[in-house]
């Protein structure tokens, strides 16, 4: 894929909309193009985080562990990305992300995700904004998973 095809990809992403063009020429060329088979994990919770990546076509489950077993929480498909949260936070892994599909996805290291959020303040809020949506719909899944599995008084 070329360097402008990949840039093209970028700007598809909610994040990276309002992105200065030279700006995601950087990230395109800083990233690495990374392949998943169906059942490979793409992360796994409670590692560090050291990248996002950018779903380019396929779907990712994103799962979490709990006592009981793992649960879905969501997933992701084409122009997503995910992993950020980690590296926002500077903390481990808060879920498992495994392919359910062949995935390919452009994987963006931490240190040139963080300089072009720091030239990019409108990146910074729609990557607020993304992950307040992320944790409302989450809680609520939750939420309604604790309700049909909740024991009858």
């Amino acid at each position: 894929m070329l360097l402008r095809d990949e840039v093209q990809l970028l700007r598809s992403v909610p994040y990276f909309k309002h992105v200065d063009p030279c700006k995601l020429k950087l990230l395109a060329f800083a990233s690495q193009r990374v392949t998943y088979n169906v059942g490979d994990e793409l992360f796994h919770q409670g590692d560090g985080g050291d990248a996002a990546y950018v779903i380019l076509c396929g779907q990712v489950d994103l799962l979490s562990e709990f006592p009981g077993g793992e649960t879905k929480l969501g997933e992701a498909k084409c122009q997503s990305i995910i992993g950020e949260m980690s590296l926002l936070c500077d903390g481990p892994r808060t879920v498992t992300a495994r392919a359910t599909t062949p995935v390919d996805a452009l994987r963006i290291g931490k240190e040139c995700l963080s300089k072009v959020m720091s030239d990019s303040p409108r990146m910074g809020l729609e990557i607020s904004r993304a992950l307040a949506e992320r944790l409302r719909t989450a809680t609520s899944e939750l939420d309604n998973n604790r309700v049909r599995h909740a024991d009858p008084v």
